[in-house]
C-alpha cells in the first residue's frame, strides 16, 4: 500500500502523539488504525463502564482524524493477522506497558520486522518509563516519596508535541468497521448515567485541565479531600485512554507560577507514574500480592456481603454513597475509594481482588496500574501500603469529609431528610430511617481484622514489638 500505519490504542488523540508524528515526519501517506481484539488483554480486557468511555473517544477520534484528511480505519482483530494485511511498509504505534499487552506487542514487532516491515514504538502515556527510574542498588523503588523524589530530581519531562495540522490519506483508503458494530455500549440503560455525568474526547480534556488549572487548582489542598465539592480536576478517565498525556499537564501546570498546590496536583501524576514503575517490574500484582508473605492472611468468602457492598447497601452511608456514586457515574471519589476499599478488605475481610474486579467493570478510569497500587495499598500488602492497623471508622469518615451530609444525600436518597448529626450513624436516629442495617458492627469488624493481621506475625509481616491494642 505504500503508507505508514499509526496503530491507536491507549492514545486517543492528535497532538502530542510521537507515533503519529514520527509516521508524518515521512511525508508519505499515513493511515490511522484502531484494532478491536479485547480477548488479547484477557483476563483484563476492558469493563463495561471503559467500553462505554472507548466509544465516545473512538468517535471524538475519528472527528479529529476526519478534518485532518485521514480518516480513522477501525478493525477486528487478531492485531497481527490485521497488521499484516494493510500491507504498509511501516508500523508506529506508543506503548504500552500492561504485561499482557508489552508482550503482544514484542511478539508483533519481531514478526512484523521479520517480514521487512519497520516498526517504531514510543512513551506517550508517562512522564518517565518504567525502567527509567532506579534506587541506590539501581533496583525498582517500592516506596513512593523516594522514587517521586529520584523522578523529580534526575528525570526530565519532554515537551509535548504540537497537533498536526493536516495528514495525508492513503489514495486507496481501505474499508473499515461501523464503530457501532464493536458493540462497546451497554444494552440496558446503564450508559444514560455515565453519558449525563462524562463528555470523553481530547478536546474535553483539554478545556477540563484548562479550567481546573484556571479556578479549583487553588483550593486543591484542602477541597480534594470532600467529595461533595468540586475540587478535583477528574482528569484520570481522560489520561487512562491518551485524550491527554501527563506531559501535556505537566507542561500546562508550569506555565502557572507553580505553587504548592499545583506540586499536591502534580503528585498525583507521580502515583500513576509509580503504579505503572510497580506494574512493569511486578507484573504478578493485578492478582497476587506484592508482600507474598501476605497470601496468608485468612480472608473471608461471602458473596452475600460481597453483593451488600457492590451495591451499596451496607448500611453505612459513606460507603454506600461511594458505591453507588460509582454504579451511576462511573466514577468514585478518591477519598471515599479509600473508604470503601478498607470497609471491604478489613470490615468484611473479602480479598482486595474481588473490589479490584469490581472497579474494573464499573470504573471509566479503570487503569491496571493505578487500580492494583489503589487496592494492594489499603489491603496493607503491596508498596508503601496503608498501615495494616488503619482500619477506617466509616462513621468518623463520614462525619470529617462530608459533615453536612450533602454527598450521601445526593446517592443515597433514602436519607435526605435525615437530620445532619444522624446522618452518617442512621440506626442511632431516634425516629429510625427506612435504611438497610449495617452488614457488621464497627467495633466487633475491626478486632476481627485486627486479630487476622496479628495471625501473620508468625510469617514475618507484622513487626513483633507492635501492639495491635493500640490502634
Amino acid at each position: 500500500m505504500g503508507c505508514s500505519v499509526v496503530w491507536f490504542r491507549l492514545d486517543l488523540r492528535t497532538e502530542d502523539n510521537p507515533a503519529l508524528t514520527a509516521a508524518l515526519a515521512r511525508r508519505e501517506p499515513v493511515l490511522p488504525l484502531f484494532i478491536w481484539s479485547p480477548e488479547e488483554e484477557a483476563p483484563w480486557e476492558p469493563g463495561g463502564a471503559s467500553r462505554w468511555w472507548l466509544h465516545h473517544s473512538l468517535k471524538s477520534l475519528q472527528d479529529q482524524l476526519e478534518k485532518l484528511g485521514s480518516p480513522l480505519v477501525i478493525r477486528r482483530g487478531p492485531s497481527l493477522e490485521v497488521l499484516r494485511a494493510l500491507g504498509a511498509s511501516h508500523v508506529y504505534w506508543n506503548r504500552r506497558y500492561e504485561p499482557k499487552p508489552m508482550a503482544r506487542d514484542t511478539r508483533i514487532k519481531a514478526s512484523l520486522e521479520a517480514s521487512g516491515i519497520q516498526v517504531e514504538s514510543f512513551n506517550s502515556a508517562l512522564l518517565f518509563e518504567p525502567w527509567q527510574i532506579e534506587n541506590g542498588e539501581r533496583k525498582p523503588f517500592q516506596v513512593f516519596t523516594a522514587y517521586w523524589k529520584k523522578c523529580l530530581r534526575e528525570g526530565r519531562v519532554e515537551a509535548p508535541l504540537p497537533a498536526p495540522r493536516k495528514i495525508l490519506a492513503p489514495r486507496i483508503h481501505p474499508p473499515s468497521e461501523k464503530l457501532e458494530a464493536l458493540g462497546l455500549l451497554p444494552a440496558a440503560g446503564w450508559g444514560a448515567g455515565l453519558a449525563a455525568s462524562w463528555e470523553p474526547g481530547a478536546p474535553t480534556a483539554l478545556r477540563k485541565i484548562r479550567s481546573f488549572l484556571g479556578s479549583a487548582i487553588k483550593g486543591y489542598e484542602t477541597e480534594r479531600d470532600f467529595p461533595s465539592r468540586a475540587g478535583t480536576s477528574l482528569i484520570s478517565p481522560h489520561l487512562h485512554f491518551g485524550e491527554i498525556s501527563p506531559r501535556q499537564i505537566w507542561d500546562l501546570v508550569h506555565e502557572e507560577k507553580v505553587r504548592r498546590a499545583h506540586s499536591i496536583f502534580l503528585k498525583e501524576l507521580g502515583w500513576r507514574e509509580f503504579a505503572h514503575h510497580l506494574l512493569y517490574h511486578y507484573p504478578h500484582t493485578p492478582t497476587e500480592p506484592l508482600r507474598e508473605k501476605f497470601r496468608a492472611f485468612p480472608w473471608r468468602k461471602s458473596a452475600k456481603d460481597l453483593r451488600a457492598w457492590q451495591q451499596g447497601q451496607t448500611g453505612y452511608p459513606i460507603v454506600d454513597a461511594g458505591m453507588r456514586q460509582l454504579w451511576q457515574t462511573g466514577m468514585m471519589h478518591n477519598r471515599v475509594r479509600m473508604i470503601a476499599g478498607s470497609f471491604l478488605t478489613k470490615h468484611l475481610r473479602i480479598p482486595w481482588q474481588a473490589g479490584a474486579r469490581w472497579f474494573w467493570d464499573t470504573l471509566v478510569d479503570a487503569d491496571l496500574a493505578s487500580n492494583t497500587l489503589g487496592w494492594q495499598w489499603i489491603a496493607g500488602c503491596g508498596a508503601d501500603a496503608a498501615p495494616y492497623f488503619r482500619v477506617f471508622n466509616p462513621v468518623l469518615q463520614g462525619e470529617k469529609f462530608d459533615p453536612g451530609g450533602e454527598y450521601v444525600r445526593r446517592y443515597v436518597p433514602e436519607l435526605s431528610k435525615l437530620e445532619t448529626k444522624w446522618i452518617h450513624k442512621p440506626w442511632q436516629a431516634p425516629a429510625k430511617a427506612r435504611y438497610v442495617e449495617p452488614v457488621v458492627d464497627h467495633a466487633t469488624a475491626r478486632a476481627e481484622a485486627l486479630e487476622a493481621f496479628s495471625s501473620l506475625r508468625p510469617h514475618g509481616v507484622l513487626e513483633k514489638n507492635v501492639s495491635l491494642k493500640r490502634y
